[in-house]
Order: structure tokens, then C-alpha cells, then sequence
């Protein structure tokens, strides 16, 4: 459904359930109620997954790191999840990847800790957990760039990795295929609820202008702005969640990495070394944030520490500052309280106000079908039966037959099959249309310009920022320039016209202006949207 048509149903009729937040939970929230019969609005301020849960560290974690909290249930969940992400949800955009975990003369983690943690981990985890110690020689065959030097022991064990982005947006077509409205950039301004006998929701929809929605139930599922929403219907609500700051870099990577790294550090975080989209993901930081969400940035100081931890198991000529080529920040709701927010514990919170606003944040995107059900819960109330969170595949995922035979490189043909899953043919169909459709938008990477048009046409892109950085991976891997900016800027406005619905007043040239700013600015690379 086109934004247009989806904007007229939403001023003219009423949903039984209001989402705002299309982040990885929101979406999931929307996707699991619409499937079970429900009349379901899913709302962004920013974009679908653009703040939080597309800055995660790209990981479906299986749980190692969740021993040392003693927390064995979490483990055996986040097994259960991560396999059923795997092996039916979402299989082409979650992917096995082993990471190592090494121990270094002086480290933080010493060779018993690290060997009793993985005997821990394959004893607890079952067939999704697999883990061993092994030998030097394996260690730098799996990944060649790793610092050989004071490495004592060193243990291996299954991760998972996935586009975050991509994984949002999978959900989003789900949601919408069971029958949801979803409308992106439309930010929520007002709440006049009234428990359990419906309310109205005032909403900004951009160019579209103000609408009002009506609705049964509201659930609050906006991330970091989640305790704005809730003082728009309590305007003394004390906080649910305070927010932590954590950074990634993505760097070139000249090695075929086999693993990922894990290096434990003493304040109880670890370093991760990531092989991702053909990049190096180095991160992540774990600090109090207290400014405005949407002004959140990767600061110089973020970045030496990023890199200076990374150089426990990197030799230091691969982390030059000169080398970063994308930088993202994002930030993590955790319980309100006093601890560190580093030692915090990541369990996710779901509150009800007294006029029925339903807010839900934290967790983690592994469990995010989980919370979601738990969030939905306080709807259904039971009537639909056990909540039990639907293994089918989401649309966009699996595996497309016409790949194959499409005449393409090989990373255009690995790329377009990793995001698009059984929707590649479609990208195809629409590149038949277009005299440079399977030409690459830059020469450094493996988007073409069919993905562009893709991305305005069938998935809710607005703006060059939401092709290039959530459709594409042009803006991580650093190739978006000035030029390629505007085109696709450009692509925004006179397909969108006709099929997004952008409105006429969009000045496609300031889009592509700001865009261009931020790919010649690493440290402006900070994700800035969401749902506030």
C-alpha cells in the first residue's frame, strides 16, 4: 500500500492498536497483532529501524555473554531465538559466524576464565552451541589479521550476524503483508487516551501534514524517545529507562575473515572485531547519555577508545583513524537506576499508565520476538489464544531461484540475494525497466541503481538517507558522495511522487545536500532517527 492510501485510511477509520516505534520491537509488535486478526497502525517519526536497531553490533547473540551474569536462563533463550532466526525467520539476513575468544598476557580475562567459560557455554547451550578451545595456527586461519604476539590460549564459539537494518525492515513487510498500516516518518505530537475505551493520537506526517488517529490501545514502543511519549500522556511520568551510548566503526577490510573477536576488557564490556558487509565493525563503547536522542554523535573521544581497545588483538597499523570509514551511534535503553550503566543488566521493561499507554523498551534484538509478545500480552489479554511468536519466514528473506541466472558479478549476485531474499526477482524486474538498473551506483561496492528505485517503490524510502544507509549499504561501506546524493535523492522524489507519496513541497535538493554533508563527515555519520 501506497503512503497516500495508507494516510486517507488512517484520517478516516480506526485501528484497534496504535504502534509507535518501528524499530526492530515496534515492527514485531505490529507483524505478531496484525497476524492474529487485529486492525493494526504502525508509526515512525524517523525511519522504520532507524535509530537503535540499526546501530546494534549487527550480532544474534547465543548468549556466552550472559554467563558471567549467572543469568543460565537467558542463555538457553537466546539459543532457542537465535536458531529459529537462523533456520526459518529470517535465513538469509542471519547468518552462523564463530567468533574467538582470546586471552593475552596482562588481559583482563585470564586463560582459566576463558577456558571455563566455554566448557560452561557447550555444556549449557546444546546443538546452537557449539564451542572449543583451539590452537594458535586455527586461531589466525580463521582470522589472519589477529596479534599473535603474548596470545596464551584462545576459545572458539558460535555467534550469529545480521543486517539489523534489513532484519526491521523484513519485519515491517511482514506487518504490513498480514494487513497493518505502516507510515515512517510521522511523528507522534499528542495522546489523549482513555483506558481501555480507546483515544486519539495526534500525528505530523511530514509534508502530508498533521492527521488524527483513533485507537483502542496504544503501545509506546519508541526506543530512546520512549519516556517523550510518556509524558505526552503523563507529563510528570518519572523515567522508565536511562540511556546508554555505544559506537561502531566500519573500516576496510583486506583479509578474508572467517570469524569475529570477542576480547573481554576489565569493566565487564568486550572489544568486538567484526567482518561485516565486507567491512571491519570495530565497537562498542558503553556510556551515560543524557542530551536529546536525536542529536546523539560519535565523538573524537569515542573513537581512540574504540580503537585503542581494538588494539589488544590488532596490530595498531590496521586502526589508524585515517582508515575509518563509517562511524554510528546509537543508544541503548536500560532500567532507570544507579548502577554503571556498563554493569546494568539488559532485560527489557514494560509499563501501563494509568490512561493505558503501554511502553515497552530495552532488551535485546535477539529476544526481540519475545518482547514483543510480552508487550502485546497486556492487549490481548489472552483472548487469541497462547502467544506463541510466529517461525514463518518474513517476506524479503530466504532465497531467490532467478539469482543464478541473472548474468551478474558475484557480489552484486551474493548482495542482491542477501537483502532481498525471495523479493530478488522483483529487484530484477524493475531493473528490466531501467537503462542502467544493474549498473553499480559506485564502482567500490555492489548496490546498483535498481535497489534505489526498489527501495522508494516497494519499502518506504523517503529520503536519499533512507536508501543510502537502511535499503543500501552504500553509506556504511563510506561511498556515498555529493553526486551519487543527489541522484538518489532525485529517485525519492519523482518515484515517490507517484509511489511513496513524498509530498510535492519536498525539496529533494536539501535532502541530497544533507546527505552529502554527512558521507564527507565521518564523525556526522551518528544514526539520528527515530521515534520522538
Amino acid at each position: 500500500m501506497q503512503r497516500p492510501e495508507t494516510l486517507e485510511r488512517l484520517r478516516h477509520g480506526q485501528a484497534e492498536l496504535l504502534v509507535i516505534g518501528g524499530g526492530i520491537i515496534g515492527a514485531r509488535i505490529a507483524f505478531e497483532a496484525a497476524r492474529r486478526g487485529l486492525g493494526v497502525a504502525l508509526v515512525d517519526a524517523g525511519d522504520f529501524g532507524g535509530a537503535t536497531s540499526s546501530a546494534s553490533s549487527k550480532l544474534v547473540h547465543g548468549g556466552f555473554r550472559y554467563l558471567p551474569m549467572g543469568d543460565i536462563a537467558l542463555v538457553r533463550q537466546s539459543q532457542r531465538e537465535r536458531t529459529m532466526l537462523l533456520e526459518s525467520v529470517a535465513p538469509n539476513l542471519v547468518r552462523p559466524m564463530p567468533f574467538l575468544l582470546p586471552s593475552y598476557r596482562d588481559a583482563a580475562k585470564g586463560p582459566g576464565s576463558i577456558a571455563a567459560g566455554i566448557l560452561l557455554y557447550k555444556s549449557l547451550a546444546g546443538r546452537g552451541g557449539r564451542a572449543a578451545l583451539i590452537s594458535q595456527t586455527t586461531a589466525r586461519r580463521l582470522v589472519p589479521s589477529l596479534r599473535s604476539d603474548d596470545l596464551r590460549m584462545c576459545g572458539v564459539f558460535e555467534e550469529a550476524e545480521t543486517i539489523d537494518a534489513r532484519l526491521v525492515l523484513a519485519t515491517v513487510k511482514g506487518a504490513a503483508k498480514a494487513g497493518a498500516l505502516v507510515l515512517n516518518h510521522a511523528r507522534v505530537t499528542g495522546l489523549d487516551l482513555r483506558h481501555n475505551r480507546g483515544g486519539a493520537v495526534a500525528i505530523h506526517a511530514g509534508d502530508d501534514g498533521p492527521i488524527e488517529v483513533h485507537a483502542r490501545y496504544v503501545i509506546n514502543a519508541a526506543g530512546p524517545w520512549v519516556d517523550h511519549v510518556r509524558r505526552l500522556d503523563e507529563p510528570a511520568a518519572a523515567p522508565l529507562v536511562r540511556l546508554s551510548k555505544g559506537i561502531h566503526l566500519l573500516l576496510p577490510l583486506e583479509d578474508e575473515w572467517k570469524a569475529g573477536v570477542a576480547l573481554p576488557l576489565g569493566d565487564g564490556r568486550v572489544s568486538l572485531g567484526i567482518p561485516w558487509q565486507g567491512m571491519l565493525m570495530l565497537g562498542t563503547t558503553d556510556t551515560l547519555f543524557t542530551g536529546d536522542p536525536s542529536r546523539v554523535e560519535v565523538t573524537q573521544a569515542d573513537a581512540r577508545t574504540v580503537l585503542e581497545e581494538a588494539s589488544g588483538f590488532l596490530p595498531r597499523e590496521m586502526l589508524a583513524r585515517d582508515r575509518v570509514k563509517f562511524e554510528i551511534a546509537g543508544l541503548r535503553a536500560l532500567p532507570a537506576g544507579d548502577c554503571d550503566v556498563a554493569n546494568a543488566r539488559r532485560e527489557h521493561m514494560v509499563d501501563v499508565s494509568r490512561g493505558g499507554l503501554i511502553s515497552v523498551a530495552g532488551g535485546k534484538l535477539t529476544t526481540h520476538r519475545l518482547i514483543a509478545l510480552h508487550a502485546l500480552s497486556r492487549v490481548l489479554d489472552g483472548r487469541l489464544g497462547l502467544l506463541v511468536p510466529d517461525s514463518s519466514r518474513l517476506p524479503g528473506t530466504g532465497w531467490s531461484p532467478r539469482i543464478a541466472g541473472a548474468g551478474l558479478d558475484f557480489d552484486v549476485a551474493d548482495h542482491i540475494e542477501r537483502l532481498y531474499g525471495d523479493e530478488a526477482g522483483r529487484v530484477l524486474d524493475l531493473a528490466a525497466t531501467m537503462p542502467d538498473g544493474l549498473v553499480r551506483i559506485h564502482p567500490g561496492g555492489p548496490d546498483v541503481w535498481a535497489q534505489a528505485a526498489y527501495a522508494v517503490e516497494a519499502e518506504w524510502a523517503c529520503t536519499a538517507a533512507d536508501i543510502a544507509r537502511r535499503r543500501t549499504t552504500l553509506a556504511v561501506r563510506g561511498l556515498l558522495n555529493e553526486r551519487i546524493a543527489a541522484r538518489l535523492a532525485a529517485i525519492a522524489y519523482s518515484r515517490g511522487r507517484g509511489a511513496a507519496g513524498i509530498g510535492a513541497a519536498k525539496d529533494w535538493r536539501a535532502d541530497s545536500s544533507d546527505s552529502a554533508r554527512a558521507a564527507q563527515r565521518p564523525g556526522d555519520h551518528a544514526v539520528r532517527a527515530g521515534s520522538r
